[in-house]
């Protein structure tokens, strides 16, 4: 989402549903959101502790996290500038 910077308060239904990236980013970490079946209630930092992580590595996966959403905003403006679009006569 342009503009907006995930935080470790951010719930992971906000996180799952606005950056779908995340997924696949906190399974590579040992926080399965929904790949299990089996959804994770709760902010990214209490899903982080369950798990077992510091907050020192909390605060990289939020870093992390911010770039990933940082290089697919601007890898999808530049595809989208790339559609060439017809004219249409009205």
């Amino acid at each position: 989402m342009e503009g907006q910077e995930i935080t470790k308060n951010i719930s992971i239904e906000e996180l799952v549903d606005n950056y779908p990236f995340s997924v696949e980013f906190l399974a590579k970490n040992g926080i399965r959101c929904i790949v299990c079946g089996e959804p994770i209630w709760g902010t990214l930092e209490e899903a982080a502790e369950e798990k077992g992580f510091s907050s020192e590595k909390i605060n990289k996966f939020v870093e992390e996290l911010n770039v990933l959403n940082d290089n697919f905003e601007k890898n999808v403006s530049n595809d989208i500038s790339k559609i060439e679009t017809g004219k249409f006569d009205v």
